[in-house]
């Protein structure tokens, strides 16, 4: 199947040498914006915010057990227990709409509620702590606090119409039980683990602190003009944390798994930066799709607009991080701020692949109803940011 795969890649790459008319003016804008997009991501976002995101992901992967995460939804485990944990999950699991199937198959499968089982299949992708770090830092804070807020209340809000509608399937189910093997003594305490995380989100906020508008008065150009110190300061906190409290096995692993991000991320966000910049431009700089195209369909706040949104959203594969690019090149070209939280939140939750393997899951009747939640909730969250956001 891989060697499919590159065949097909190669194929598509000569068809486009061959036929896209690159001596074309607006294909030759297009293809300079596209680079122009990437060497802006390059010089501004990857250093001061994305490789600490990627240590920060790492370090949860490793040292945030997933089994003590997934073991809270069996069906003796609380309501209110259950539901908070699936809610946030993805923060800890950092997963797209695709690898999140095999974690929700398991545990449904095993007897996990409907509720907290597609709670969790929200929350897995939609709250990843990449995507919301990057969200914020392109796309405005006020937008990336709309992206996690509304994702947090989402994951709750889906999993407790589900369990609220097919209550007689739930209860006509095999009530199992998660197996979790016991977890070994890391020699730290919970606190010096907080500790540990916290530094690095503080060095990811500090990095990544961005310059306050000229004639700001007050505490922020203090920040700002203090930011590398403190930077520095955390930074080597942080190295005498992993000294003193880590293994070196523990520190090899952690290393090992911020390197398995990157790998798996990288590739596809720059692929993702270059076909949005060719294809959308930068914000004020156009590309090959007129950008009166993108104000009629999800331009404005309209009810029309956000639904459009959110049903585009659902059907289309998103990599991780690469609807940041998407967005940045549509909200450039006139898309409203409600239709762009719309995207965030029903875009990267769902595909059409993601919605073919949960059917084969938990049958077509219920992934209708499950896909058909998150699109209205996304349509109605989008009007209500738009409107605020003005």
């Amino acid at each position: 199947m891989k060697e499919r795969t590159k065949l097909f890649t190669l194929i598509g790459l000569y068809l486009m040498a061959y036929f896209i008319p690159w001596s074309h003016p607006v294909v030759r804008q297009s293809g300079l914006e596209a680079f122009m997009m990437l060497q802006e991501y390059a010089r501004e976002h990857v250093l001061t915010c994305l490789v600490p995101a990627f240590f920060i992901a790492g370090a949860i992967a490793v040292f945030v057990s997933q089994a003590s995460v997934l073991k809270y939804f069996g069906a003796r485990a609380g309501k209110i227990l259950s539901y908070s944990v699936a809610s946030v999950s993805g923060t800890i699991l950092a997963v797209c709409s695709c690898t999140v199937l095999p974690l929700f198959a398991g545990i449904y499968t095993r007897g996990a509620g409907i509720g907290p089982a597609t709670a969790f299949l929200y929350s897995g992708p939609a709250i990843n702590v990449l995507a919301i770090t990057l969200t914020a830092k392109i796309l405005g804070w006020q937008l990336g606090l709309a992206r996690a807020v509304g994702a947090v209340l989402f994951a709750v809000i889906t999993g407790l119409l589900m369990a609220l509608i097919f209550r007689k399937d739930d209860a006509a189910r095999t009530a199992g039980q998660i197996y979790v093997p016991d977890e070994e003594d890391k020699g730290r305490t919970l606190f010096q683990d907080g500790i540990y995380l916290l530094t690095m989100v503080l060095i990811l906020v500090f990095a990544a602190f961005a310059k306050p508008a000229p004639g700001s008065t007050g505490l922020w150009p203090a920040i700002f003009a203090a930011k590398w110190y403190i930077t520095g300061i955390l930074l080597i906190a942080l190295v005498w944390m992993v000294i003193a409290w880590f293994k070196q096995e523990e520190r090899l692993s952690w290393i090992e798994s911020t390197w398995g991000f990157m790998k798996q991320i990288f590739p596809l966000l720059f692929g993702g930066v270059i076909v949005a910049g060719f294809l959308l431009g930068r914000p004020g700089h156009p590309a090959l799709i007129p950008e009166q195209y993108i104000q009629t369909l999800v331009g404005g706040n309209s009810l029309w607009s956000n639904l459009f949104a959110s049903v585009a959203g659902a059907f289309m594969y998103f990599a991780t991080l690469t609807e940041v690019p998407i967005l940045q090149g549509l909200i450039g070209s006139g898309m409203g701020k409600g239709p762009a939280l719309a995207l965030l939140l029903a875009g990267p939750a769902l595909s059409l692949p993601n919605m073919l393997v949960i059917g084969g899951v938990m049958g077509a009747k219920k992934t209708f109803v499950f896909c058909s939640i998150i699109i209205v909730l996304s349509t109605f969250a989008g009007m209500i940011y738009g409107a605020i956001a003005g």
